[in-house]
């Protein structure tokens, strides 16, 4: 049977890890390409993820500027009432994949 479905997948590095009791949080960049003209620009866009207690752990174990493959649901969410609502697209973490460990330097 068919079944309607927000996706999202993030290939990235880390930047920074906010642990909480229950919650992680992980900001995760995301490379884009584009043409400027006869140059090429690389535009980085963060993206906030949740990660619950089930993969949390994966990516507290992770570090700063690993590469990660991160997979999930999306999900919108409100609170407020009346004319003060306000919405925020959440991308809740399925699965978090490290992909290749930052080489340490010096």
């Amino acid at each position: 049977m068919p079944q309607n479905i927000a996706e999202f997948r993030i290939i990235g590095r880390i930047g920074k890890i906010t642990a909480r009791e229950k919650v992680t949080y992980v900001s995760v960049a995301a490379n884009y390409n584009r043409r400027d003209g006869d140059d090429w620009k690389t535009d980085t866009l963060w993206n906030s993820v949740v990660c619950f207690s089930n993969v949390g752990p994966q990516v507290e174990a992770a570090g700063k500027g690993d590469l990660v493959h991160v997979t999930g649901r999306v999900r919108e969410s409100n609170h407020g009432e009346g004319n003060e609502v306000s919405y925020r697209t959440e991308l809740i973490c399925g699965a978090a994949i490290r992909v290749r460990t930052r080489r340490q330097t010096g």
